[in-house]
């Protein structure tokens, strides 16, 4: 007996009408996404991919959003004295696991991805905790060689000119790197833009701090860090409302949460990129 089968789709999902049997039999394919949603939930402009990943694989970049996230919640809080907290010491895993672990394990899935720019967001700000974190291990004894140099009191050196110089410069570099991944997010949108124009003035001011220290101005200092961790902690609230809307976009909750999209200000692409993977697809 002969069978006849026909086909349509619908919203991405593929119907197979078998007319002997009297079933319908559903193989779900890929779905389409917009290069507005796409750049919502991953943070990068939607271009042609060799290949399928962001189908096949889950999206990642909400992950380092949240090692991100609780990592610069609790320093900016410390740095505030919330609670009368002090000192990084205790809680020096954010610097070496929470935050690095989560953001490189999100940094590599973007790079199999494709994903260029979250992925140079994820290995920066990995690259930034683990560095920055080698400063909060009171045994690695950094500041010993300038109590030497300085004939200063043990666990003195820390607070030497020279010391602090060091740390400021490092930090005005860190600010100068964040600042120009600020100017690519202005193609994507508000919210991510804000994060990387506010840690980067973070990082300056957080470096002003050190200089003062070094100088002995130890109450201008701690209105400086203050202020740094102040300016980190909205750093923070704001990862926290991205992450919050990729994973709400990708468990299909409808929210339409504002992000300011940025991208209808740059000549748009569609064109091309819907050419581009209608000829990927054909071949």
């Amino acid at each position: 007996m002969e069978t006849t089968e026909s086909t349509s789709t619908h919203n991405g999902t593929r119907v197979i009408h078998d007319e002997e049997k009297g079933h319908l039999h559903r193989s779900t394919t890929g779905v389409t996404m917009s290069p507005e949603l796409f750049e919502k939930l991953y943070l990068t402009p939607k271009v042609p991919h060799v290949g399928d990943y962001n189908r096949r694989f889950a999206n990642p970049t909400a992950l380092g959003f949240v090692g991100f996230v609780i990592s610069t919640f609790t320093f900016s809080m410390v740095l505030m004295g919330w609670g009368g907290a002090q000192g990084l010491t205790p809680v020096v895993g954010i610097f070496f696991f929470v935050g690095p672990v989560l953001l490189l394990f999100a940094m590599v899935f973007e790079w199999i991805m494709g994903n260029f720019f979250p992925m140079m967001v994820m290995g920066l700000f990995a690259v930034f905790w683990l560095s920055f974190g080698m400063l909060q291990l009171p045994t690695l004894q950094l500041a010993a060689p300038y109590e030497a140099a300085q004939d200063v009191p043990t666990g003195g050196g820390a607070l030497t000119p020279e010391y602090n110089a060091v740390i400021a410069l490092y930090l005005i570099v860190w600010g100068f790197a964040l600042f120009t991944f600020f100017v690519f997010t202005c193609k994507i949108n508000t919210v991510f833009a804000l994060i990387f124009l506010l840690v980067s003035v973070a990082c300056w001011v957080l470096s002003g701090a050190y200089w003062k220290v070094g100088e002995g101005e130890f109450e201008m200092a701690g209105r400086l860090q203050k202020g740094g961790g102040a300016l980190l902690l909205v750093v923070a609230l704001l990862g926290w409302y991205m992450c919050f809307i990729i994973m709400a976009g990708e468990m299909r909750i409808t929210l339409n949460l504002p992000v300011g999209d940025l991208s209808h200000f740059w000549p748009r692409n569609d064109i091309e990129l819907a050419a581009a993977e209608h000829r990927e697809h054909r071949d």
